[in-house]
């Protein structure tokens, strides 16, 4: 008997652009910025902090060196920076770049739905635009083509970048049952849940490959405690009642994390060597 066809590479990826950057507008105690630096981070743009390049082009090459063809920034309707330096077609060569609007900033499930006429019924890849993330893992993701989530090992995380100890409990823990699915998203965990899941804990970075399924899995949750509907009670949702499973892929790597302006030096020492390609 023929073995099951895998399904195709995934080509497409959506970058959820649209927050409001709040801790990057945040100046008190943060290292100095150059002019342009702080300039772009008054306006919460976090993905257009310039680190040389805008820390979007890092991002978008990442992608592109995985095999991505297609990027779809996910952006608010007001005329801003990301609109207008990606809209520039000319001066890309290995990427697609495409637009969704997400006209107000009502959490990342939503900023999901607003990229669904992009994916086409497609699988595609969901990625932070803070996030610099580590090739092979978005290889890997692309190359699974169903559902599936990138975790990273939470002592990787702090040994490797810049990720310290009290900004773990800002993101999500997984649970990973016996045939390696997702089976459960703890979002923000306190230092007690934490401590219940051993020596070993792997973090969501938000980095995720979705099916089709999840926009119904989005248009079926309600707000969460922040007023916003979020991503991870989607993919919660997806798998818990309609049944669609997660890979769950498990990486002892560094996710670089640009969330404030304390981060900016950091990420760029990290990322003084590479020359991004988009």
């Amino acid at each position: 008997m023929a073995g099951r066809s895998r399904p195709p590479h995934t080509t497409k990826a959506v970058i959820l652009a649209r927050g409001l950057g709040t801790r990057m507008r945040r100046a008190d105690g943060a290292a100095p910025l150059t002019d342009a630096q702080a300039s772009v981070a008054d306006d919460g743009v976090k993905g257009m902090i310039p680190i040389g390049r805008p820390f979007l082009d890092y991002v978008i090459s990442a992608l592109a060196d995985c095999g991505i063809t297609d990027v779809c920034l996910v952006i608010g309707p007001e005329p801003g920076r990301i609109r207008e330096y990606y809209g520039r077609e000319a001066e890309l060569t290995r990427v697609r770049v495409h637009f969704a609007i997400q006209e107000r900033p009502f959490g990342t499930a939503d900023a999901v739905l607003a990229a669904e006429s992009f994916a086409a019924g497609e699988t595609v890849l969901a990625l932070n635009s803070d996030n610099y993330y580590p090739v092979h893992t978005l290889r890997a993701l692309r190359e699974l083509g169903t559902a599936g989530v990138a975790v990273f090992e939470r002592d990787a995380l702090l040994r490797l970048g810049n990720i310290d100890a009290e900004r773990i409990g800002k993101f999500s823990v997984v649970r990973v049952d016996e045939r390696g699915m997702l089976e459960q998203i703890i979002e923000k965990p306190d230092a007690a849940r934490l401590a219940s899941f051993g020596n070993e804990v792997y973090v969501g970075m938000n980095s995720w490959s979705l099916p089709p399924a999840i926009y119904r899995a989005c248009r079926s949750i309600r707000p969460s405690v922040r007023g916003e509907l979020e991503l991870q009670d989607a993919v919660q949702f997806a798998c818990t009642t309609l049944g669609v499973e997660f890979t769950v892929l498990r990486f002892h790597d560094s996710v670089l994390d640009l969330s404030s302006r304390e981060d900016i030096a950091s990420v760029g020492e990290w990322l003084r060597d590479v020359v991004p390609c988009l």
